[in-house]
């Protein structure tokens, strides 16, 4: 016996994870760009124990973003890395001068604070990519003001 609900979640498949597959066909993609950008460490996918990779609705403007970044401001990864790391970790996290005096993270502007597992306050043997995707510096990525003046001013944007 099935039930069939009309909640938002029961909608969406998997309790809101979407496969990796169904996020590439949204954006006109291939699977092969979405796994590219993850080892570039600029998308964070939620993972099965299997290793079936998966994303939220949530994900889809900062993947937007970030295709945009490389389609429109023809910024190559490093250069989006570069931008990610002038996020304030310290100031999103909360994390108080001495901390911040001591993260390494402060003193390296060539990649995002996610990429660095030692900077994670949740950060230890145990913890996941899972712990990576909830980071409140990886989730105020979208609304970088950086990123969103650089799209603003892009030289396709101007004709």
């Amino acid at each position: 016996m099935s039930s069939v609900s009309q909640t938002p979640a029961a909608r969406t498949p998997l309790n809101g994870k979407i496969k990796i597959g169904a996020v590439a066909r949204h954006f006109n993609i291939s699977v092969d760009l979405l796994r590219l950008y993850e080892r570039e460490g600029l998308l964070i996918p939620l993972k099965s124990p299997k290793g079936t990779r998966y994303f939220t609705e949530q994900d889809y403007l900062w993947i937007g973003t970030v295709l945009r970044l490389v389609r429109e401001a023809r910024l190559n990864f490093a250069g989006i890395r570069h931008l990610l790391a002038l996020l304030p970790c310290w100031e999103i996290r909360d994390c108080g001068y001495e901390k911040k005096q001591a993260c390494p993270i402060v003193k390296d502007s060539t990649s995002p604070c996610w990429t660095n597992r030692g900077c994670c306050p949740q950060s230890n043997p145990q913890s996941n990519t899972e712990d990576c995707y909830y980071c409140p510096v990886y989730r105020s990525a979208p609304a970088c003001e950086n990123l969103r003046a650089l799209l603003v001013t892009s030289p396709l944007r101007r004709n």
